[in-house]
């Protein structure tokens, strides 16, 4: 049975994380300083709710050069926003009855990133049940592992807003998503 038939909503998220450039790369201390995510109505397929919110991050508290010019986000954002787990609280929240929702994202990244943030700040991870990885989806109809801009480009579909940025990028992967079953006419996905 199609898993998406028996869900209400499709939640795609898309997470910013503190970076360096290769000179600097510290992986070990990324941590998420936006969530950008869709909620996508399976029945319509149309977007109903959108969710964008800075993060403060706690163990690098000042962002580097690279990953202000690379994401457009300033250091007065994250500076006035809460740290992880009270954001995540409020998203989780937002995302509402969690048997109904299918956690989505461009990779399995975003899930990595949160189960990596909420065990460095000693919270559950409820998000376990599902995750549909949107890029998977796109190799097994295309035939080709592509970044989220390349797939676009693939797909004839400009991307709009600001690349780098969790609500812009959560966006344009609906767009692909939905680009991908107008394409494909397919109704049985893989979680």
């Amino acid at each position: 049975m199609d898993p998406l038939t028996q869900k209400q909503f499709m939640v795609i998220v898309d997470l910013e994380t503190t970076c360096w450039n290769r000179k600097e790369k510290r992986d070990n201390e990324m941590e998420t300083i936006e969530i950008g995510a869709v909620k996508v109505d399976l029945k319509t397929r149309e977007i109903v709710d959108e969710f964008d919110r800075f993060i403060k991050p706690s163990r690098t508290q000042i962002l580097s050069d690279f990953c202000k010019e690379l994401t457009s986000i300033d250091q007065s954002d994250v500076d006035k926003a809460a740290f992880f787990p009270a954001v995540f609280r409020e998203f989780i929240e937002w995302m509402g009855d969690l048997d109904r929702v299918i956690f989505s994202s461009w990779s399995n990244f975003d899930r990595w990133m949160f189960q990596r943030d909420c065990t460095y700040h000693n919270i559950d991870y409820p998000l376990n049940h599902n995750h549909f990885d949107i890029k998977i989806y796109f190799a097994r109809m295309m035939g080709e592992r592509k970044g989220l801009s390349s797939a676009m480009q693939m797909l004839g579909l400009d991307f709009e807003g600001t690349r780098h940025r969790g609500i812009d990028d959560a966006r344009n992967t609906y767009r692909v998503f939905r680009e991908l079953e107008t394409k494909g006419n397919q109704t049985t996905l893989d979680l």
